[in-house]
Formats: structure tokens, C-alpha cells, sequence
């Protein structure tokens, strides 16, 4: 039985629980949240290199 006014969601009739029936917004978000955890691992790598880069130009300003 379709939800009203959500053309992607029915309801199921012995549970009554809501499902979403549409396929390609799910492997949208899917790939959304696989962008965002690739970006943010990205980041970190980013944010610990330049950490990385800091403490050895602050070794090599104070071992001179």
C-alpha cells in the first residue's frame, strides 16, 4: 500500500512498517556516504602529514 505523498515509500500490510522501494536514491546515498568517509580519511591523512612536515621542520630549525 503506497505511503501519500511519497511516490518511494509503501506500506507494508501485516507489519505496517515503512519501506523504501526506491533502489536508486539508496545507492545514491550509499555512494554519498562512501564519498564523505573517503573525504574525511583524505582529510586525515592530510591533517597528520602536515603534522608530520611541522615536527621535522622544527627539529631541523632547532638542531641548527
Amino acid at each position: 500500500m503506497p505511503v501519500e505523498g511519497s511516490p518511494g515509500l509503501v506500506r507494508d500490510k501485516a507489519t505496517g512498517a515503512i519501506i523504501n522501494t526506491d533502489k536508486s536514491g539508496l545507492q545514491a546515498a550509499k555512494a554519498r556516504k562512501l564519498a564523505q568517509k573517503q573525504d574525511k580519511e583524505r582529510l586525515n591523512k592530510l591533517e597528520n602529514d602536515v603534522s608530520d612536515i611541522k615536527r621535522l621542520l622544527e627539529k631541523l630549525v632547532n638542531d641548527n
